[in-house]
């Protein structure tokens, strides 16, 4: 038996890794070439959650990403469990999350020699992650992981990955067996070249395996924004008279300094609009919290403070900022702070950091309550217009009282809550609780986020009601995930807003092209494929049934079973015109 700081096998190595640096949970989808890894996983008390799609996976390694401040980790084998979770590295790196990769691949001597799912995964993984490491020696499996998570979490986070060939993963004897068995015992000149060939590859393969490796955890530093950019920035917001602040994700990238960031934003004393992760950071009754209107908003604005937010389409490419604004970009990324739209003002380091040494430096300026009260007023006449189509009925279920109504029963948190998930898509109608409890996509608009989110959240948090709010498009992702939350003991409350189509594409695609091809689905019984996963089922075919439907899923859930509630929606106009370029 190998004393406790010699691993056993490379798999041990690989795990030692992430249980020393704080991580609870690795997700996967089972595959030989990473098995080593997540049985040393297990033993070291990380808990293995096992999906039925890798993209899933690493959807739920970036949602703990987000929640918790700590890298997420998802292994898969090589090959198409590489090339299935592209989307979500995609997404994560867009994000901004910090997960880890760890991926199988095939036998070193066999790479490139038509091995079982081989293929040269560094150039396909590559474009979308920060660190790619391709591990040849048993001795590095440690260290590269190591490094891979210091470097999802330092600058701009963002994924890693690391590949594990499984020939670095099982016990020397065995693969030296396997090495052995592979040469043969013919006495040919091409055989004895072959044996000495492999066996001077394993020497160099297990070459310091026998040395010990007890890693411990390292802190990454927040990258701070210098003081003259703190100084300009408040002496800007001071000459301001009528100020406004975006606050996105990267303004709570440190999900431990939430509170701070909060409290921050309150002191500044400047309207606010929040996006992304950074819904629901204020709570739902902040005075400077706005939620319509942003465009002309920040038309009118005469200094605008970008925290962590780029100009990219969501703000029209830096085209809904005025010319005459003095424009304040904070950022992590010194390239999406200059996105588009160069800043008067730059601020590169932590946006939230920025935004806690700001307030140390503003005093809430005078003479602003009624540039305050002008956006308030402007959005409660939103409210009311919101209510107005709210009252309207139909066959079956008004989509915006259905959110309303959505929005009373998820009292708890985290929610998941994908960004397209409705076709209708009125989320402006919804009001997160508090900080971190909105699962946002991110902006590769991204479809199919949304078991994996509820997975990562739940696990995240599991004494708390998960709600996931899906399109009938968008459901088709995940259904299969219902099985995983079963196995599992997840009891998510998946909410599918059934319209029978991809109505937000075909609202304005007949508009425009007068045909609804590509767009037309059917009023299929989400609710019953759920329960032939095991997991419970609820219909809601009118308005008059939202309010009891909703009320049976939550007495469900905290019985511990996931629920599907499926809701048939009529149409609606909420939102028209929202195709993006």
């Amino acid at each position: 038996m190998n004393p406790p700081d010699i691993p056993a096998h490379g798999g041990e190595r690989v795990a030692a890794a992430p249980a020393a640096h704080g991580v609870k949970v690795v997700f996967t989808l089972c595959g030989g070439h990473i098995s080593p890894i997540l049985v040393a996983a297990k033993r070291r008390g990380i808990r293995i959650v096992d999906t039925r799609d890798e993209v899933t996976a690493v959807f739920a390694a970036d949602a703990v990403a987000r929640l918790t401040g700590t890298p997420g980790v998802a292994a898969v084998t090589a090959g198409p469990g590489i090339t299935n979770t592209i989307t979500a590295l995609k997404n994560a790196q867009l994000a901004q999350s910090p997960v880890l990769l760890l991926g199988g691949a095939a036998p070193t001597a066999l790479q490139g020699r038509g091995a079982l799912q081989d293929i040269d995964q560094k150039p396909v993984v590559a474009p979308h992650v920060k660190l790619v490491r391709q591990v040849r020696r048993v001795a590095d499996l440690g260290p590269a992981v190591e490094e891979a998570l210091l470097a999802s979490l330092s600058g701009v986070p963002g994924p890693a990955f690391v590949e594990c060939p499984v020939d670095l993963l099982y016990d020397e004897q065995l693969i030296r067996g396997w090495y052995a068995d592979a040469a043969g015992k013919g006495t040919a000149i091409a055989d004895r070249l072959l044996r000495w060939y492999l066996n001077r590859h394993a020497a160099k393969m297990f070459a310091g395996a026998g040395a010990p490796y007890a890693p411990v955890g390292r802190p990454v530093a927040a990258p701070l924004a210098g003081e003259t950019a703190v100084a300009r920035a408040a002496e800007a917001l001071a000459r301001a008279e009528r100020p406004l602040m975006i606050l996105g994700s990267q303004a709570i990238v440190e999900s431990a300094q939430a509170a701070s960031v909060a409290e921050a934003v309150a002191r500044l004393g400047v309207p606010v609009y929040l996006s992304g992760m950074a819904r629901g950071l204020l709570g739902r009754e902040s005075a400077l919290q706005m939620r319509h209107a942003r465009r002309k908003a920040l038309r009118e604005s005469d200094c605008v403070l970008l925290a962590g937010v780029p100009c990219d389409f969501r703000l029209d490419y830096g085209k809904h900022v005025r010319r005459a604004a003095t424009l304040i970009a904070a950022n992590r990324s010194r390239k999406d702070a200059r996105l588009n739209r160069k800043p008067e003002i730059e601020a590169i380091g932590d946006a939230g950091r920025f935004l806690v040494a700001l307030a140390g430096r503003v005093a809430p300026g005078a003479g602003r309550a009624a540039w305050i009260e002008s956006l308030k007023v402007r959005d409660a006449e939103r409210e009311v217009e919101i209510d107005a189509q709210a009252q309207a009925s139909g066959e079956h279920v008004n989509p915006v009282a259905f959110f309303r109504a959505l929005d009373r029963a998820a009292e708890t948190t985290p929610c998941s809550w994908p960004t397209a998930a409705i076709s209708s898509a009125p989320l402006p109608t919804s009001s997160p609780r508090g900080p971190l409890a909105w699962l946002d996509p991110g902006a590769f608009g991204t479809l199919g986020v949304g078991a994996g989110f509820a997975l990562g959240a739940a696990v995240v948090k599991p004494s708390a009601e998960v709600w996931l709010v899906w399109g009938d498009g968008a459901s088709g992702y995940g259904l299969a995930e219902f099985d995983t939350f079963v196995r599992h003991g997840i009891p998510v409350i998946a909410v599918v807003g059934n319209d029978a189509g991809w109505t937000q594409i075909a609202r304005e695609q007949v508009k425009m092209l007068g045909d609804d091809v590509g767009t037309v689905l059917a009023r299929t019984a989400y609710h019953e494929v759920a329960k032939a996963f095991g997991a419970e089922g609820v219909e809601i075919r009118s308005q008059a049934e939202v309010e009891a439907g909703f009320a049976q899923a939550r007495r469900l859930a905290a019985s511990g079973r996931p629920v599907l509630v499926n809701v048939w929606l009529d149409r609606t106009e909420f939102r028209e015109g929202s195709i993006s370029m």
